[in-house]
């Protein structure tokens, strides 16, 4: 049970008889007690729902253009023929992969992220700055094409603070060799 736990603080209370004893204050990481948790884990729900509307999106973009890539899916609709590159198809999908690329490793840098028990504030603020911001890099690239650099100020925002939490991660942990 001990190893799901980090030391948040520990001192020593001389004074009350416990000589040798510490008072230690637990932190439950990874449970709803962690308020850092409870806001990834929100953040991290919208994430994967808008990333699974992608994949719905790029459905209905493939029926609206009638633009099906296999021979068995042409009998859905009355398509003429297999159809690779429509535009409009092909924006949701690629949208849906860079949500893929990354999100995913987003996601997983977070959970290392937390482990090492962040600023709350701080890792609050990260969380959903993020989210927010692949929520418009999504708006801005699959159902709106605003000029660039929009889309690219977004993504470079998400890219930025994973890298920034990586970096973290790897000072913190580097320095606790």
């Amino acid at each position: 049970m001990e190893s799901n736990r980090i030391i948040h603080s520990c001192t020593n209370f001389p004074s009350t008889g416990n000589q040798g004893r510490w008072n230690c204050d637990y932190v439950f990481l990874l449970t709803v007690n962690n308020p850092v948790f409870c806001t990834f884990m929100f953040w991290t729900s919208v994430l994967l729902l808008k990333m699974m509307m992608m994949t719905l999106l790029t459905a209905y973009k493939r029926f609206r253009n009638k633009a099906f890539p296999n021979q068995e899916d042409l009998r859905f609709r009355s398509a003429p023929e297999v159809t690779f590159g429509n535009p409009n198809v092909e924006r949701a999908r690629r949208a849906h992969r860079n949500d893929l690329e990354n999100i995913i490793p987003h996601l997983v840098i977070s959970i290392l992220y937390i482990a090492l028990d962040p600023n709350p504030l701080a890792a609050k603020v990260l969380f959903r700055l993020y989210a927010l911001i692949r929520i418009t890099h999504t708006f801005v690239y699959a159902f709106c094409a605003v000029p660039q650099p929009t889309r690219a100020i977004t993504f470079f925002i998400g890219y930025g603070i994973t890298v920034y939490m990586a970096f973290y991660i790897l000072v913190v942990t580097f320095l606790s060799l």
